[in-house]
């Protein structure tokens, strides 16, 4: 993976390569001063790749086949912090008591691990992988007219415990509330939001961020509902075509993942926008591992998934500078390169 900061392309260090094969994926990791390089193949159509610093693991969502079939064959890997495999199938659909048909989006909210699948959110014990609760998504009368059959894809959780949860078919959102029940309640329904697909909240503002995958907007919600539209294609260009994913990294720069096209963009605070990778293999929607400043990526075709450092964004002004340790993610970037400059 190549990503791009300011003018130049510029590849992740490389260093000495340490190959690990763990039940049917492997792992190569390149282990850089304090970054991590990291590739895992033999995933079966990953969906999601979360990370979860407290416990110092990751999570891959893996669909198995259909995104829309029933057939409880759908599995989630855990990968330890440094990304040797803890279990291939550390949740597994059709083990026991287990129901997992097509898993996409992941959250975290205390010790429970929530899980966005067909027709419902699944909750499991994030350390033993033990199936908890669930809550329906029910179908309803679709924003665009008819019956729709619900489609969770994407689920964030906000600082007070609550979860946003998208419905890919019937244009809404939902919001879970995880205490002291699990309850649910629509937050909005509206065919502008053309097939929402990844969901994340702001880490500073606390609004949620959406990206659709018909029209490739990306909207910005208030949590008491106020919709606006931050980003959307113009009339002569298209820069998004199907967009999977979002999420923030701990300076409260955006990325997006657009699937079709194969890109990864990074939208600064100033909503300067650039592609810091390209040329991908269907990458299905994107992580930010906050603590560690990575970027993780699951290639839904490509049957695997991939971690990379970042480096932090600075705006472009076509004058090049010394690059510092700040701009590999080791330490915070000054004020001017963190914020970047007024749009004109």
């Amino acid at each position: 993976m190549i990503f791009r900061n300011g003018l130049t392309d510029v590849p992740y260090p490389r260093c000495r390569g340490l190959v690990i094969i763990a039940l049917s994926a492997m792992v190569s990791i390149l282990d850089c001063c304090t970054a991590l390089a990291l590739q895992v193949a033999g995933l079966q159509s990953p969906h999601s790749f979360l990370a979860d610093p407290d416990s110092n693991s990751y999570f891959i969502s893996n669909m198995n086949g259909d995104g829309q079939a029933r057939d409880n064959n759908g599995f989630i890997t855990k990968l330890s912090g440094n990304g040797e495999i803890i279990a291939f199938k550390f949740i597994q659909g059709g083990l026991g008591p287990v129901t997992l048909h097509a898993p996409k989006g992941m959250a975290i909210v205390g010790q429970v691990l929530y899980v966005a699948d067909l027709e419902a959110v699944r909750t499991f014990d994030k350390t033993t992988g033990k199936p908890l609760d669930s809550i329906p998504i029910p179908d309803r009368k679709g924003a665009r007219g008819g019956e729709s059959v619900s489609v969770p894809a994407g689920i964030a959780a906000d600082t007070q415990g609550r979860l946003y949860v998208t419905d890919q078919g019937a244009d809404a959102i939902y919001r879970i509330d995880t205490a002291p029940t699990l309850k649910l309640s629509t937050f909005i329904a509206d065919k502008d939001l053309a097939g929402p697909s990844g969901v994340a909240v702001h880490p500073k503002t606390g609004n949620i961020l959406v990206v659709s995958w018909d029209s490739g907007k990306v909207f910005e919600i208030t949590p008491e509902g106020a919709k606006s539209e931050l980003v959307s294609n113009g009339f002569f260009t298209a820069r998004f075509q199907n967009l999977g994913g979002v999420d923030f990294d701990r300076w409260g720069n955006m990325y997006v993942a657009d699937t079709t096209k194969g890109k990864i963009w990074r939208m600064m605070p100033n909503k300067k926008f650039q592609v810091i990778a390209e040329y991908l293999p269907t990458p299905r929607g994107v992580g930010i591992d906050r603590q560690n400043h990575l970027i993780l990526v699951p290639y839904q075709e490509a049957n695997a998934a991939e971690v990379n450092g970042l480096e932090s964004p600075v705006v472009s002004t076509g004058e090049k500078k010394k690059r510092t340790l700040a701009d590999y993610g080791f330490v915070e970037p000054p004020k001017a390169d963190k914020e970047g400059r007024p749009v004109r």
